[in-house]
Order: C-alpha cells, then structure tokens, then sequence
C-alpha cells in the first residue's frame, strides 16, 4: 500500500475553497447571533448615520436651489447704510424712478415701514403687537418677488387708494386669519383696514412675511405719512446683474453713493446653503465616531470569540488546517459582520432620508458616493477590526489548544 508523501499530505490538507471559507467564516455567526446581531447593530447605525446626514444635507440643499431657481438670482435690495455724515442716511423719494431709467432693469418695487400696531380689534393694548410690522407698498411689489398668494388678491390702483391690506404669511397666522372669505377688519394705527388678501412666504423677503401691507396712497390718505423708500427690490436681467450692483449706489445717490447699500436677496438663501455645509462636516464627524465604536465592538467580540473557541482552533489545526485557513475564517467573520452592518445601516439610512424629505416635501436625493462609500467603508472596518484577532487566532499553536480547557 502507498502513503503519501509528506509533500503530498501537506497539499491534502491546505484545499480550502472560497465557498469552505465563507462557511466556516459564517459559523461563528449563526452560532452566536445574538453577540452577531449587536455587533452588526454598532456598524448598522455609524453608517445609517452618514447617510442619513448625507442624504437630508443634498437634499435640503437641493431644494434651496430649486427655490433659488424658482426665484432667480437675480433680485437686488436698495436700502440706505451708514455714511459719514452725523444724520441718519435716507434714501430719496424719487430713488425707485431713479433705478428704473436703469436700462437692465425691468422691475422696480419700493416698501417703508410705518411706526404702529396691528390689532385684531381697537380694545387690545398698544404694547401688543405680535411683532406685526405696518408695510407701505406699490403695486409691484408681489411681481418683484414672485411671490403668489394663499387667498384673496393684491393690491390694485383700486384698493391701494382705501382701506385696504394685504397680510404676510406669519402675520395672518399670528392674527389667526386662514382666508379672506369672512370679511375681516384689523386695526392699523388707530383705523379699521379690511383685510382683502394673505400672502404666500416669500423666501426673499421674510420681514414682509410679518408684515400688514397697505398701499402708499392709503398710507398717506387715511394714516397721514408721506415717507420716503426704505427698501428697493429691483430686478434686472441675470447675465447684467452685476453690472447693475456696480452702478446702483451711485444711481441712487450721486452725491453720496457710499451711504447707499445694494445686496443681492438671494445671497441670504446661499448663505443657508454655506451654513448647511459647515454643519454637514460636524454631523459627519459624529458618524465617524459612532463607527469607531461600531468598529471597536467588533474587534471586542472577534477577540472574545477567538479565546472562547481556542479548542476548536486547535482541534482544526490538528485534522490539517493551516494558519491561513485559521486566520481567514476569523477575518472572514469579521467582514461578513461588517458587511451585513453596511448594508443594513445603508438601508436605514436611506429609508430616514426619503421619509423625512418627504415629510418636509423636499426633493429625495442621496448620493451615489454615500451608498458605495458606506458599503466599502464597512468593508474596510471588517478588515481593520478583524486583522489582530485573525493573526492571534493563527499563531494559536494546536497542542496548548487542545490542552486548554
């Protein structure tokens, strides 16, 4: 009878397909699934996290833009600043008819506030004014912003001559007005204005969205002011408004153009944007730790589990299996745990984005990056966590194994 060879026992005993690796890797899993699921759970949530606040981040962001879209970039706010004269800087009450001789610009929209109370009825006292301001408006001021409305109608040549107002979106909700059918009266500064339309907000103008707006020629018939602008929202064609921006202070106050200030009303929308990145960056700092902790806890029970199962090493490595067969089975079920937690913890996460885009109606938007570079992150913390564990579970020698009990 033959026996094999040395060399001939050694290549018997070193065949171990990919297929026996993934099972014995998948044994310990089956095996403790509860210490497996925990385990999992760590990762699961460090990646759910990332993309969740991946995900809600673009798509916030996202809808900023389409609102920027919607709106246009192209909206600047005239207003005066601070010069260097003593008294208080003021725009000209021929300033919007100034602007409009502008050859890019095409729509032209001035405001002033009016010192007073806004009150549901003449008994309320004066402190108490619900943070409402007085708004005296032309007739252009809701084609400026684009802005639409919730009920009723704008002022018209009609209407902006009487006793008639136009309630922002947070005004009429403070007032506890939802429409126009009923035929509501509010006082403004000691008179009675019927109440004829409720604005939609107008991300471009939130002040106006606090704001009862009347018509200038009612401000100066029934409240008795005749005050010059105090914002100027301007509209000129996109590929000329910087151009305009330029020019604007000077137009306005060629005298003293430094104490006219021009901003663009978008760039409080960019803004928002800017700030949501920085605090993207924070967030994904925090999923980051909580994957460190996912990744310690894995190491933890790989660890564990390579001293628990010290006689089945070294019963496997006395029936023929290699070091490597050792160590690839323990790394094997470190990445499998992994695995599972990326794949889980990338479900999760898109499932809380799209649930909270859709509860703030945003649009759904996740990155490709985030998905594939969960998944492969999970993978690499498998590996890391896994690596010590597989090589002690390797230099485990087979007789001091079977001799532990």
């Amino acid at each position: 009878m033959n026996h094999p060879t040395n060399k001939q026992f050694t290549d018997l005993r070193s065949r171990m397909g990919l297929l026996d690796i993934l099972s014995v890797g998948s044994s310990g899993l089956r095996t403790r699934r509860v210490r497996a699921a925990l385990s999992v759970l760590g990762i699961t949530i460090g990646v759910a996290a990332l993309i969740g606040i991946l995900g809600l981040s673009q798509s916030g962001s996202a809808d900023l833009l389409k609102d920027l879209d919607a709106l246009g970039t192209n909206l600047l706010t005239v207003q005066a600043g601070d010069g260097f004269r003593s008294q208080q800087a003021s725009l000209s009450s021929d300033a919007a008819a100034m602007i409009n001789r502008i050859t890019p610009v095409y729509e032209v929209s001035a405001t002033t506030k009016i010192a007073g109370g806004v009150f549901l009825n003449d008994l309320i006292q004066d402190g108490r004014t619900k943070g409402i301001t007085i708004v005296a408006a032309d007739l252009n001021l809701l084609r400026t912003q684009r802005g639409s409305l919730k009920s009723g109608k704008f002022l018209d040549e009609m209407t902006s001559e009487y006793p008639f107002v136009v309630l922002g979106s947070v005004a009429a909700e403070r007032l506890g007005i939802r429409n126009t059918s009923g035929n509501h009266k509010i006082w403004l500064k000691e008179k009675w204005f019927m109440v004829i339309g409720i604005l939609e907000p107008l991300p471009l103008a939130a002040d106006l969205d606090r704001s009862a707006i009347i018509g200038y020629p009612a401000a100066e018939k029934f409240l008795e002011i005749d005050e010059p602008p105090e914002i100027i929202y301007v509209r000129a064609y996109p590929e000329h408004i910087h151009d305009v921006r330029s020019i604007m202070a000077a137009t306005v106050s060629p005298e003293n153009p430094e104490e006219v200030q021009v901003g663009r009303a978008s760039d409080v929308l960019e803004a928002r944007i800017a700030a949501s990145d920085a605090f993207l960056n924070l967030f994904i700092g925090l999923g980051a730790v909580a994957l460190l902790v996912g990744t310690i806890g894995i190491a933890n029970v790989m660890v564990i589990a390579v001293i628990e199962r010290r006689n089945e090493i070294g019963l496997r490595r006395a029936l023929g299996a290699t070091k490597f067969h050792i160590a690839s089975q323990f790394l094997t079920e470190s990445l499998l745990l992994s695995t599972l937690g990326g794949i889980t913890g990338v479900i999760m996460g898109m499932l809380v984005t799209a649930g909270y885009a859709v509860f703030r109606e945003w649009s759904i938007v996740i990155p490709v990056y985030a998905i594939s570079g969960g998944i492969l992150c999970s993978i690499l913390i498998g590996g890391i966590a896994g690596f010590y564990p597989a090589m002690r579970a390797a230099n485990v020698s087979p007789t001091e194994a079977l001799r532990t009990r």
